[in-house]
């Protein structure tokens, strides 16, 4: 069951009222959807937004609201184009969670996930179906830059035993699923690696995944034209993952800060609470930065 993570941290930074249009750049499983829509509706205006088809048509099949809850599939970095397309005013607020829900990791058929249970899945773990499958990368990057990749996206420091590992199982059968890529990647590392406190093909997911879909350069695109989409004193909320994700956020945010264009509402990030993290373990590493645009 999907568990949106910090939900009440996220809705006092959005603060959403009753008449207002916010959005969802990752409306995934919902969880944070459904919290603001019962602050806004039924006079506000939801936009929910997510580049996996599936999250999408279930959302749809779910709405409450009519024309007011709309939700179109695409790359959140495209909300200006997503906006004048729907015809939708600036929004008083924005959330991006940067994490996975647990129906996209479990069964998702492109596989995310590593569990016995997705093992045989196609090792595809693109959200556009137009996008260059894992399965390609590793087959077509030299082992330096697959080191290079699993070292700067996933921070694994035995980056270049696992690329090399990757490279010589490739040679002899192609690696075409991801119980495939993680055996191999198990098996490239000592073992009791990070002494059983994550899976050892974890950063290599991570590190392969966010590569694939160019996750950081869909940040940095969206921080980039946040005045675009944003009315004066609208609200963005970011959770992040990943040490990289945060620091794009946070100097991004610093930014707008110091050009006078935003107020932070927070000088350092909001984290979960010991308490959530036992709740829901995928809440360890999440960090919650939010501000407000100044008129």
């Amino acid at each position: 069951m999907h568990e949106a993570v910090l939900l009440e941290e996220v809705i006092e930074a959005l603060d959403p009222h009753p008449g207002e249009f916010v959005i969802d750049g990752t409306v995934d499983g919902g969880g944070h959807a459904a919290a603001v829509l019962e602050r806004i509706m039924p006079q506000g205006m939801f936009l929910g937004v997510d580049w996996d088809e599936t999250m999408i048509r279930k959302r749809i099949d779910n709405k409450q609201y009519g024309d007011r809850e709309r939700y179109v599939c695409g790359n959140y970095a495209d909300l200006p184009a997503i906006l004048a397309q729907e015809e939708c005013p600036k929004a008083d607020g924005l959330l991006l969670d940067l994490g996975f829900s647990s129906d996209q990791l479990e069964a998702s058929g492109r596989g995310f996930s590593f569990s016995e249970s997705s093992r045989d899945e196609p090792l595809i773990m693109t959200y556009d179906p137009a996008a260059k499958p894992v399965a390609h990368v590793i087959r077509e990057e030299s082992e330096s830059s697959l080191a290079d990749i699993i070292y700067q996206y996933g921070g694994e420091r035995r980056s270049r035993a696992i690329a090399k590992a990757i490279k010589l199982a490739g040679r002899q059968t192609p690696i075409t699923t991801s119980g495939q890529l993680a055996d191999v990647v198990r098996n490239a590392l000592p073992r009791n690696y990070e002494r059983g406190r994550i899976d050892p093909a974890t950063r290599t997911f991570q590190a392969l995944r966010i590569y694939a879909n160019g996750e950081l350069a869909n940040l940095e695109r969206i921080l980039a034209v946040a005045r675009d989409i944003m009315a004066a004193g609208g609200r963005i909320a970011i959770i992040t993952f990943h040490s990289l994700e945060d620091r794009i956020v946070k100097r991004a945010f610093q930014r707008m800060a110091t050009a006078g264009e935003a107020s932070l509402l927070a000088k350092k990030p909001v984290a979960a609470s010991r308490e959530e993290v036992v709740r829901n373990p995928r809440s360890r590493s999440a960090k919650l930065r939010a501000l407000r645009m100044n008129p």
